[in-house]
C-alpha cells in the first residue's frame, strides 16, 4: 500500500470508532464514557505512530467528536437516569459547558474553557460509577450538588487552568521539574538515573489502595450485584410508552437548542463547511421541525418505529435530502461546502436527534412516575424506574 492508502485508512478507522464506541454509552454507561475519553486522548498518538499526516487537519474533527460524545452521554441520561436530582444537575452542567465551547469557538478566548469548564463529564462517570452496585435514587439533591461542587472546583478548574490557560504539559515538567532531565532524553533513561522514584510510586500505589479500601468501607451495602450493563437494573418491561411529563412544544424547543448548539460547535470546526449563525438556526430549524413532523406523522396513526436504527436510517435519509436542497438553492453557502463534510455533519446531527426523540418520552415517565403518577403506564424495551428489579442482592 502506498503512504497516502495507509494514512487515509488509519484516519478513517479512527473517526469511525470515535463514532461507533460513544453509542455503548446508553447500555453500558461507565465503559461507554470510559472508553470515548481514552480513545479521544489517544488518538493523535495513533495517528503520529502509524501515519506521517499532517494532523492539523484532524483538529477540526477533534472537537467536533468531543462534543458528539458528550452529547450521547446527555442523551443517555434521558434513558437511564430516574433520580430527577441528578438529571438536573447534569442537565445544567452539559448545557453550561455547550455554551461555553460555542462562546469560545465564535470568540476565540481560551479563558472560556476555564469559565466553563467540562465538569458534566466526570460528574457522569461519578454517577454511572455508583449506578454499578447501588440504586442511585438513594442520591439525594445534597449529594449530586455536593459531587459537581466537587469535581467543578477540585478537579476541573485547576485541570482546564493548566491545559487552556497557562497550557503546561505534563510530561515535559515532570522530566524538568522533577526527574531533573532534558525533554528530548528518553524515559528509560530518565527513570534509570532517579531510582528513587520506584519506592515514591510504590507507596503512592499503596496508600491509593489503602484509601479505596478505606473509602469502600465507609459505603452502604450494595443494592445489587456488580454490573455494567443498565438493562440489569431495569424493570420487567412491557406495554407502549405513554407520554407523559411536559407537553411535546417543550421536546421541540429542548432538541432545537441542544441541535443549534452542537451545529454550531460543528460549523466552526469542520474544515470546508462554511455558513453564518443565521444559516445555522434556519437550518437546524427546518431539520429539527421536520424530524418533528415525520414522527408526529407516525403517532398520529398509531405507528411507532420497529427499531431506532429503522428511525436512524428514515430520518438520515430526509435530513440528507434537506441538507443537499439547502446547499443547492442557498447562493450565501459559495459550494464551500464538500459532500463529505456534508454527509458527516448530517450523520452526526441526525443520531443526536434520534436518540433524544427515542429516550425523552422515558425521562418523561420517570418524572411523571416519581411524582406519584400512578397513570403513567408501564414502558416498552426502553425501561422504567419504579418497578420491580430482578437480581439484586
Amino acid at each position: 500500500m502506498t503512504t497516502d492508502i495507509i494514512n487515509g485508512l488509519v484516519f478513517i478507522a479512527v473517526v469511525l470508532a470515535r463514532f461507533l464506541v460513544p453509542l455503548a454509552i446508553p447500555r453500558y454507561p461507565l465503559p461507554g464514557i470510559i472508553a470515548a475519553l481514552v480513545l479521544d486522548a489517544v488518538d493523535q498518538t495513533i495517528f503520529q505512530q502509524f501515519t506521517d499526516s499532517d494532523l492539523e487537519g484532524y483538529q477540526s474533527y477533534d472537537k467536533a467528536l468531543d462534543v458528539y460524545y458528550l452529547a450521547i452521554a446527555y442523551i443517555s441520561t434521558l434513558r437511564n437516569w430516574a433520580n430527577q436530582a441528578a438529571f438536573e444537575v447534569g442537565q445544567f452542567l452539559w448545557y453550561y459547558r455547550l455554551i461555553g465551547v460555542v462562546a469560545f469557538e465564535l470568540a476565540s478566548l481560551r479563558a472560556m474553557l476555564l469559565i466553563f469548564p467540562n465538569t458534566f463529564e466526570y460528574y457522569f462517570i461519578a454517577i454511572s460509577a455508583v449506578r454499578l452496585r447501588w440504586d442511585p435514587m438513594r442520591l439525594t439533591q445534597r449529594h449530586v450538588i455536593g459531587i459537581a461542587a466537587f469535581i467543578w472546583i477540585v478537579i476541573k478548574l485547576p485541570q482546564e487552568y493548566w491545559i487552556h490557560v497557562a497550557k503546561l504539559d505534563t510530561t515535559d515538567l515532570f522530566k524538568e521539574h522533577v526527574l531533573g532531565v532534558s525533554l528530548d532524553t528518553g524515559w528509560g533513561e530518565a527513570f534509570a538515573q532517579n531510582l528513587w522514584i520506584v519506592p515514591v510510586v510504590l507507596a503512592l500505589v499503596g496508600g491509593g489502595v489503602l484509601l479505596v479500601r478505606w473509602v469502600m468501607a465507609q459505603l452502604p451495602p450494595p443494592d445489587w450485584r456488580l454490573s455494567f450493563n443498565t438493562r440489569f437494573d431495569m424493570p420487567s418491561l412491557s406495554g407502549p410508552v405513554r407520554p407523559a411529563g411536559r407537553q411535546p412544544w417543550f421536546w421541540l424547543a429542548e432538541k432545537t437548542v441542544l441541535i443549534g448548539l452542537v451545529s454550531v460547535v460543528f460549523v466552526q470546526t469542520l474544515p470546508g463547511v462554511s455558513a453564518s449563525l443565521l444559516q445555522i438556526v434556519f437550518a437546524v430549524g427546518v431539520v429539527v421541525v421536520a424530524n418533528s413532523l415525520v414522527s408526529h406523522w407516525f403517532a398520529q396513526r398509531g405507528r411507532h418505529w420497529s427499531s431506532v436504527l429503522v428511525e436512524f436510517a428514515v430520518m438520515g435519509a430526509i435530513n440528507y435530502v434537506i441538507a443537499t436542497l439547502y446547499i443547492v438553492l442557498m447562493p450565501f453557502t459559495d459550494g464551500r461546502t464538500g459532500i463529505i463534510q456534508l454527509l458527516f455533519l448530517t450523520l452526526l446531527l441526525t443520531l443526536i436527534v434520534t436518540l433524544y426523540d427515542h429516550y425523552r418520552p422515558i425521562h418523561d415517565q420517570h418524572v411523571a412516575l416519581a411524582a406519584g403518577d400512578e397513570e403513567a403506564g408501564p414502558l416498552d424495551e426502553r425501561g422504567a424506574p419504579g418497578l420491580a428489579v430482578e437480581g439484586r442482592d
